[in-house]
């Protein structure tokens, strides 16, 4: 089947290499692959990678890589339009984790809760009002996926300005719980289960999902995590990789986190630790460096992501100029499984994030919600969501109220109503508002550049 798939940030350092290999391993697809960046260069070397990745004798599914000047060109005959970008540069991203810390905010990630996801969301909204226009505009029947954070602002933006485009959130994060989940079954029971094997009724806000039922076959994967803490909790049990990744990989965790909200809770949160982390009192698990250690995961620095992206454009560079060559393996991603089903070639049931229309009890509807939806024929559907225990909806509920209320601000321009969302954050728990408001002010200032043709910060010292 020949489709047109436009790539926003085309450019994409890892995002669009993970994305082209699982197109180019499924069969019975082609056609083009429309890339638009900001970035040329970057999107002219992934061109050049698709081009070697279709001489790979494991491609399965060819695909014309076209590099497109303008987002018009690139939008028109879209079958499916995939957004991935980084809002900002690494400066931003360095004043969004790390100013935080002077009032001991510490921020394992930083790009969806806490300071840094508020700054973030700032920068990223408008972007996201030009796109959702200019797919109205250009490709209104296409199906988009968004995989840039913060998600569920990005997601809610699209909706918002376009109230009839076909949007859906992809994010990994609930398949590592997953895994976790098949971890335990193999340690306690002795069997080997994929995550594809089991089932599992998630639901939440993108990066603080919960998993309120987990099944293989008539185990209750659930009822082995208690089991499976006493055994391991104490020094930590990573899934992927090896068990002790954590100690040296920054993206790695113990799963201690998780296995502490369930003995609080009874439920299985559904992220990495460093997610989780976010989203609760900063007293918890980020109360400082040495707490983070004891929980076994880690403050992922912003100079540890610039050194990553350098690695990754050097190896861009050699994979284009042929120089390194190109191994296809598949990815955990279901980004083309996704659109295989929308396509018609099979059915699906995956956790993604859209609009409440009923499918999360609790939650007003409207709001961006992760839950399990059937994908077939041209159709997204939600499921129902098994609800929520009473006092794991009230942690969910003021996150996604907090994602209301920012996104209400920068929707308006309005910097109070940002502020108000940005101390109301968990990890601001217990600081004066004075300071925070310093905070406030000084990230704003810091990350002008990329917010003073959208808000008038003017009035920036007369928020209170």
């Amino acid at each position: 089947m020949n489709i047109k798939i436009a790539y926003l940030g085309g450019g994409s350092k890892m995002w669009a290499r993970v994305f082209m290999n699982d197109l180019a391993l499924s069969t019975d697809l082609g056609g083009e692959i429309g890339l638009y960046d900001i970035d040329i260069e970057a999107a002219v070397r992934n061109q050049k990678i698709g081009e070697r990745i279709n001489l790979n004798p494991a491609c399965k599914s060819k695909f014309n890589y076209v590099v497109y000047p303008q987002i018009e060109d690139c939008l028109k005959d879209a079958d499916f339009i995939v957004i991935s970008i980084l809002p900002g540069t690494f400066k931003e991203m360095e004043s969004d984790v790390h100013a935080p810390e002077k009032l001991g905010i510490w921020q394992s990630v930083g790009d969806t809760a806490g300071p840094g996801g508020v700054l973030r969301a700032m920068r990223t909204v408008p972007i996201y009002e030009y796109f959702a226009n200019k797919i109205k505009e250009c490709a209104p029947n296409a199906w988009v996926i968004n995989f840039t954070n913060p998600m569920s602002i990005c997601v809610q933006t699209l909706y918002d300005v376009f109230p009839e485009i076909k949007a859906f959130g992809c994010c990994h994060e609930v398949f590592h719980a997953q895994e976790f989940l098949c971890l335990c079954l193999k340690k306690l029971k002795g069997i080997k289960a994929t995550r594809k094997d089991i089932y599992t009724d998630a639901s939440g806000v993108n990066h603080f999902t919960w998993i309120t039922e987990a099944k293989y076959k008539d185990q209750d994967l659930l009822s082995l995590v208690p089991e499976f803490a006493k055994l391991y909790y104490d020094k930590g049990y990573y899934e992927g990789g090896s068990r002790y990744q954590f100690k040296t990989d920054t993206f790695a965790y113990g799963n201690k986190v998780k296995m502490d909200l369930y003995s609080k809770y009874h439920t299985l949160a559904a992220a990495g630790d460093r997610h989780l982390a976010e989203f609760v009192s900063r007293t918890w698990y980020l109360k400082n460096k040495a707490t983070v250690k004891r929980y076994a995961f880690g403050l992922t620095t912003v100079a540890y992501r610039e050194k990553e992206q350098a690695a990754k454009i050097a190896e861009s560079i050699e994979m284009a100029n042929g120089t390194k060559p190109i191994v296809l393996e598949k990815s955990t991603e279901e980004a083309v499984d996704l659109m295989k089903a929308i396509l018609g070639y099979k059915s699906v049931i995956s956790n993604v994030n859209m609009p409440n229309l009923g499918q999360m009890p609790g939650i007003r509807k409207g709001a961006i919600v992760e839950t399990n939806c059937i994908f077939t024929n041209d159709m997204v559907r939600p499921v129902i969501a098994k609800p929520l225990p009473s006092s794991v909806l009230a942690l969910v509920s003021r996150a996604s109220q907090n994602i209301d209320t920012c996104y209400e601000g920068i929707k308006n321009r309005d910097l109070q109503t940002i502020f108000n969302s940005f101390c109301n954050q968990a990890l601001c728990d217990g600081i004066e508002r004075e300071k925070l408001r310093e905070l406030f002010i000084e990230m704003v200032n810091n990350t002008k550049e990329y917010l003073k043709d959208y808000y008038d910060l003017t009035t920036l010292t007369t928020i209170i």
